[in-house]
């Protein structure tokens, strides 16, 4: 792949779409999305890993550190067997959108390995884990470069990684990862904190234009950390979770799922698909079609596009994965008045709530008879004036 992006996934498409987009609706000059098109550097690495058969496996991975205007790169780690570099430029851009609207002082990142983490023992897990650091280590920093999980990754992970590099360091560096296991440094709230955070946007979504959130049907794609915790808060709040989902498919009941049961299942089994009670759907995106009053897809990017939109039911869709609406879809959405809460505002955690009704007042707005304005252009308009201030104060612009 070239900095021109000569090949561009999909994803990756639709964010740079978005940030232009935004700089469009905000009146920023178009120098603004020249400088956040393109990350400020992009490593590319390979990891060996002496297999439990004595093989020699090589790993490709990737660490895309967007942008640093408001602060050090912040942004997961990825453990994915379809994870390419182009998407994962796409996620380190979301971040450095997340990061400016949450009004936290960190730049955006990303990090990735190409590997089904499922198929390695822990040991070759282990291995994997440090050998990323181990070649990453010049470019990673407390004040640098500050990974977290992401999907395939864990607590667990970010506690060989931040060993290995305190190893490197020659010193405990606790601060070069977060989301680590709190006997080591970790927020013991740091584990459902993004899944809360979407559980309060929710809350709130549903009280501006549902009237409430007590016995609203909600279905959530996916059961990973975000998933599992949007699902769980939500129930505590009086919420009707009506269908969860993972790779091994989807559980649907009307009648309501017991979260904390389906936690248990998920962690002793591995598959949701084993929850004992509802219907059993063998496909994973059944989890979107459902009949909900609040969708919550919460497992990867391009899940609701063009093809499958108007399978989709619900009235607030809020994302709590990364990129999960493509924008044609999400335009459509919003000419059927259904509310999208984007993922850069929705996953951000409880931080962003003092933002979500002043986005309310400009999201119907109308820019030309054929555009609307929907909550993403409002976050996002957010996002890039902060940007825009820092990148004119460093002498950027």
């Amino acid at each position: 792949m070239s900095w021109g992006y000569s090949m561009v996934s999909e994803f990756l498409k639709n964010v740079l779409d978005t940030i232009k987009r935004g700089v469009e609706l905000g009146g920023f000059p178009e120098e603004l999305y020249k400088i956040l098109s393109k990350p400020e550097r992009i490593l590319i690495i390979k990891i060996p890993v002496r297999m439990d058969d004595g093989r020699l496996e090589i790993f490709e991975g990737y660490r895309v550190q967007h942008n640093s205007a408001l602060g050090p790169y912040k942004g997961g780690i990825r453990f994915h067997p379809k994870v390419t570099l182009e998407d994962d430029i796409a996620l380190a851009t979301l971040m450095t959108l997340k990061n400016s609207l949450s009004g936290i002082p960190y730049g955006g990142g990303k990090g990735a390995v190409r590997v089904d983490p499922k198929k390695l023992s822990p040991r070759e897990l282990e291995q994997l884990s440090r050998g990323y650091v181990r070649t990453l280590y010049s470019v990673l920093g407390d004040q640098t470069d500050i990974p977290a999980p992401d999907v395939g990754t864990n607590p667990q992970i970010m506690a060989w990684m931040v060993d290995e590099y305190s190893k490197m360091a020659g010193r405990n560096v606790p601060g070069v990862f977060t989301s680590k296991p709190p006997v080591l440094w970790g927020n013991p709230v740091r584990e459902y904190s993004t899944g809360f955070g979407c559980a309060v946007v929710t809350r709130e979504a549903a009280e501006k234009y549902l009237g409430g959130i007590e016995g609203k049907r909600v279905a959530i794609q996916g059961f990973g950390n975000v998933a599992r915790w949007h699902a769980y808060w939500l129930q505590k709040m009086g919420a009707k979770i009506v269908a969860i989902s993972d790779t091994s498919g989807t559980v649907y009941d009307p009648e309501g799922i017991d979260v904390e049961l389906a936690m248990k299942v998920k962690n002793e089994t591995r598959k949701v698909i084993n929850y004992p009670k509802g219907e059993k759907i063998p496909d994973p995106k059944a989890a979107l079609y459902v009949d909900a009053d609040i969708l919550g897809p919460d497992a990867l990017e391009n899940q609701i596009t063009m093809e499958n939109v108007n399978k989709i039911k619900a009235k607030i869709i809020v994302e709590g994965a990364n990129g999960p609406t493509t924008p044609d879809a999400e335009r459509e959405l919003a000419k059927r008045g259904v509310i999208v809460v984007p993922d850069f505002l929705a996953n951000a955690g409880g931080v962003v709530m003092s933002y979500l009704e002043w986005v309310e007042n400009l999201q119907w707005y109308f820019w030309s008879e054929e555009e609307t304005i929907v909550m993403r252009d409002a976050a996002l308009v957010i996002s890039l004036e902060r940007l825009y201030e820092a990148m004119k104060y460093r002498g950027w612009l």
